[in-house]
């Protein structure tokens, strides 16, 4: 173990409150990393106490003041990436290049409203002569951020980012299993670029403990939480109570379509990085791939051979690592299990590698099972791990159907080379996202949210400005 992290509150490190730590554990040794502060509702109340204190003058800058500082936010996690990404590999079992990349677009979130700051002004309100009357967005106050364990910094900058940036005050949560990088840009933003105090405040701990003590407190204004449909369900009854807005982003089973006309040597490629990218830790990941069936067997053929060319466990561009929690792995295992009991045959995978250099860490092999009817278990719930199910579709209409037939609807992807279609089909697919011929497409520019159990409300792009910030009208008679 390597280090002792507390709670930054208001511009310091601060110890917990009740006194005790959580360790946190290396994926690929299962030896431990880092000690965090097991945080309480007596932490909370301090960190939104410091967040009220810091938020009246952040509100009242010029937005492009605010601005000035996620430019030197986005300056410091690029000038400090190697070390960032150094704890987000110890954290999570990344490899340095992937961590490195995901911290990179935290970087680019930072950047993006810095210079959008000004645009989500107000309107006029034409009530004829007699009336002057107008629109104007304001912050909301203190908000809180709850965030998952697989993107460690790239989420946190993804709801902190426009937090800031629309006005309000910060008191986030990181994962119990991911928690040092946020702390450490926390630190870096008030002592390197101009942050003032109590404006980030970043309270760690667990769920029940920790998070639930953010929801509830009485000066949240609003809360932003990815992770499990359990966990926001929960938070969205607490927010419900209390009448506060949320945004939930809470996974998905999201289709990769690819119809007979598409690149299939492309798609083939897209479809596996759509599924083993971050060893499937990706609520977004293409698990379902919808597979037209006049060249169903030709597809899965390619793709097991574009995944026989992929390594587990190497410190290399495009190499699988480990699942990032004890959980997750022993998770990733039961579907092997249950793929078994429904009659399901791996073409690839299906079990625990081999590799003696492997059985220290939570490793699993990526897996992909063909034929496989969009009833079965595999198809239809979240295993967030590296397990493809590919169904066959007979014509258009049956892949929307199927795409369509899920509680979920995050993202999606499609592969053709007939446009018409493509845009036909991405607008009945019930998605927040459709990708055309690039999983994964797009930026930190894009909307990104679900539609049924995925979630509420948008991140990224503009349209996170809108839900950091609040409608008022003002009507004058003249």
């Amino acid at each position: 173990m390597s280090d002792r992290w507390n709670h930054y509150i208001g511009g310091t490190f601060r110890e917990p409150a009740g006194g005790a730590y959580l360790r946190e554990r290396n994926p690929r040794t299962r030896g431990f990393s880092y000690e965090i502060a097991r945080g309480s509702s007596e932490d909370v109340r301090l960190a939104v106490e410091a967040a009220r204190a810091a938020y009246p003058a952040w509100r009242a800058l010029r937005p492009i003041a605010r601005g000035r500082v996620l430019s030197a936010m986005a300056a410091a996690i690029r000038s400090n990436l190697d070390d960032l990404a150094e704890s987000e590999s110890l954290e999570t079992g990344k490899t340095a290049v992937q961590a490195k990349a995901e911290i990179e677009v935290a970087a680019q979130y930072f950047e993006f409203y810095a210079s959008v700051i000004n645009l989500p002004g107000g309107e006029v309100i034409d009530l004829g002569d007699k009336y002057h009357s107008y629109t104007r967005r304001e912050p909301l106050g203190v908000v809180g951020v709850i965030l998952p364990w697989n993107g460690p910094l790239n989420q946190a900058a993804r709801g902190i980012a426009p937090a800031l940036g629309a006005g309000n005050a910060v008191v986030s949560k990181p994962s119990e299993f991911t928690s040092v990088s946020l702390l450490k840009l926390a630190r870096l933003a008030v002592e390197q670029c101009g942050l003032p105090a109590g404006l980030l405040n970043v309270v760690t701990g667990n769920g029940p403990e920790t998070g639930e003590a953010i929801v509830s407190h009485p000066e949240i204004r609003k809360v932003a939480f990815t992770g499990s449909l359990r966990a926001g369900r929960e938070i969205g009854r607490i927010a419900a109570e209390r009448v506060i807005p949320v945004t939930l982003e809470l996974g998905g089973k999201s289709p990769n379509v690819v119809f007979a006309d598409a690149d299939l040597d492309a798609a083939a490629l897209g479809a596996l990085r759509a599924f083993i990218s971050n060893a499937g830790q990706i609520c977004s990941s293409g698990t379902r791939c919808l597979v037209e069936a006049s060249i169903h067997d030709v597809f899965v053929d390619k793709l097991a051979t574009a995944l026989d060319k992929v390594s587990i466990g190497r410190q290399e561009p495009g190499s699988i690592g480990p699942m990032s929690t004890e959980a997750q792995f022993d998770k990733v295992q039961s579907y092997y299990g249950i793929a078994r009991g429904e009659g399901l045959v791996a073409v690839r995978g299906g079990a625990l590698p081999d590799a003696p250099e492997l059985k220290e860490g939570w490793f699993v092999l990526p897996t992909i099972y063909a034929n496989v009817p969009n009833s079965s278990r595999l198809a239809r719930e979240e295993i967030f791990g590296p397990i493809l199910s590919v169904i066959p579709f007979s014509d258009e209409a049956d892949a929307i159907r199927i795409a369509n037939d899920t509680e979920y609807g995050l993202v999606a992807g499609l592969w053709t080379r007939d446009l018409a279609r493509a845009h036909r089909v991405a607008g009945q697919i019930e998605a927040g996202q459709v990708f055309v011929n690039e999983y994964f497409a797009g930026g930190v520019e894009t909307p990104f949210g679900g539609y049924k159990q995925s979630g509420i409300g948008r991140e990224k792009g503009i349209e996170a400005l809108h839900h950091y910030s609040q409608v008022k009208s003002v009507t004058i008679a003249l």
